[in-house]
């Protein structure tokens, strides 16, 4: 089947587009990507694609009633010192640039949110105009939805925001996203998730299940959002647990060799901003997990980092600015293996001579194999960096029974927008933070590791909250008990 396209002629400029066609054939158009201006929308002719009338302001920012709006690592707002040594760094990596860039690069580097990502979904004749705040380049990253019954509003704020929020877990983030429904009837959330450790705009894509409840409120499930789990050819539960634990968390790691504050135990601490990275370069470098005790491994995830690259540019080519797409190809290549006792290895899978260049692999053994060290070596990476591997994740089942439930849990209201949480200490591996406007619509979450303390930032002025603290451990998950919080 093929499709013929028309060039239309651009009648106004615009950032961050979405194009919606409602039920009943009319177009509209949403759009904006500012922390000055707002997300507009306008009916479009679908003739020629031409403006109905004049662009509506449909979203503001509201950081002082909305707190998951509030820039900044953990919504924690920069100070005029960081803003000054961000631009000062950018002034000089770029010893050019006028004093207008420099202003504009003020002002998106300080703690006025983005306001940006729009995209139209509707249900049960009810639009849901969603967006993105407050920015990319942190761990808060997300998509709020405001509610009209009229495709150009006016708008209201949603209940349940943001609906899609990740800051905990091995990647964070989960905002300038999009909803879509599959041939089943599951609805979908994609959105990005945050590295920046290279670039600002270092990214990867995340895809959530998410659906409208009974009452109509959009909701994403991201609980255990960057673990493996399992899509079906049918109607999904959307809040089904993981089939598997995680099972390399704090695990001691060893390693060939390895670069000063870069050791093997970078490679399991949950955070893929830190990594291994192997003091040589050159193939058969390797890192190895203990997991110390023989478990019932299903799945290992292996994700490679980069770090240092000294990419040389394809004759004939020069940069486009500071972009280069490469068409040139590329390979990862590693041998992964398992054992009960290290010093007898199996195969777990063999990509020596791949032809595919996959930087965040996920390696299954649906049955199970029986292993206690996990071994990946490294036989190539692109531009022949030396191996860096920021998580060697494995899932599958443990030893032992399921955590306790937790206990002693403390709330805190320290203002309108803050709550403190904290729990007694067990021996869980790690513990996921929930909360929600009603004690049945406990829809947000926040994964943490090696810790009984955390201040949720992300809350609505005067809305009231639910909270409930879940433990898990390489058996299970043990739920706890929901809490009003005061």
């Amino acid at each position: 089947m093929s499709c013929e396209f028309e060039e239309i002629q651009g009648t106004f400029p615009f950032w961050d587009p979405n194009l919606f066609l409602d039920d009943d054939g009319r177009i509209y158009f949403y759009w904006g990507c500012s922390t000055q201006t707002p997300i507009y929308g306008v009916e479009l002719n679908s003739e020629d694609m031409r403006p109905i009338g004049k662009a509506l302001v449909l979203i503001h920012d509201n950081s002082t009633k909305i707190g998951y709006e509030r820039k900044g690592e953990n919504h924690n707002l920069r100070s005029p010192e960081q803003i000054e040594e961000i631009v000062q760094r950018f002034a000089g990596m770029y010893p050019d640039a006028s004093e207008e860039l420099l202003i504009k690069v003020r002002s998106s580097m300080g703690n006025d949110p983005y306001i940006e990502g729009a995209w139209m979904e509707k249900h049960d004749g009810t639009y849901y105009l969603q967006y993105a705040s407050p920015g990319t380049e942190h761990n808060i990253y997300s998509d709020g939805v405001y509610i009209s019954d009229k495709p150009l509003g006016p708008f209201t704020l949603a209940a349940n925001n943001p609906f899609s929020y990740k800051p905990g877990g091995f990647i964070p983030g989960a905002g300038h996203g999009s909803t879509m429904t599959d041939n089943h009837g599951n609805l979908w959330h994609a959105s990005s998730m945050r590295i920046s450790m290279n670039h600002i705009f270092e990214r990867r894509l995340g895809l959530w299940l998410a659906g409208f409840d009974q009452d109509g409120e959009l909701f994403c499930n991201q609980r255990y959002g960057d673990w493996p789990y399992k899509i079906e050819q049918k109607q999904m539960n959307p809040w089904s647990n993981p089939e598997w634990m995680l099972l390399s968390y704090g695990k001691p790691a060893e390693s060939s060799s390895h670069e000063e504050g870069k050791e093997g135990s970078k490679a399991t601490d949950e955070n893929v901003q830190t990594w291994w990275r192997a003091e040589f370069n050159s193939p058969g470098e390797w890192l190895e997990v203990d997991l110390e005790h023989i478990c019932n491994v299903h799945a290992v995830q292996i994700n490679f980092a980069d770090d240092q690259i000294n990419a040389t540019l394809p004759t004939g080519t020069t940069l486009n600015g500071e972009r280069l797409i490469d068409g040139r190809q590329y390979y990862t290549r590693w041998l992964l293996e398992g054992s009960k006792d290290g010093k007898d290895y199996f195969v777990i899978k063999d990509k020596s001579e791949a032809s595919t260049n996959l930087p965040h692999d996920l390696i299954l053994q649906e049955e199970g194999k029986e292993a206690r060290f996990i071994r990946c070596t490294v036989i190539s990476q692109p531009f022949d960096q030396p191996a860096c591997i920021s998580g060697l994740r494995v899932f599958g089942i443990g030893n032992g029974t399921l955590p306790e439930e937790v206990s002693g849990v403390q709330t805190e209201l320290l203002n309108k927008l803050d709550l403190s949480v904290c729990w007694e200490v067990d021996e869980a591996v790690g513990y996921n933070v929930l909360w929600g406007f009603a004690d049945d619509k406990l829809y947000h979450s926040h994964m943490v590791f090696g810790c009984n303390q955390l201040t949720i930032k992300a809350l609505i002025k005067d809305q009231p909250l639910f909270i409930r603290v879940d433990a898990f451990n390489e058996t299970g998950i043990t739920e706890g008990c929901i809490y009003r919080a005061v």
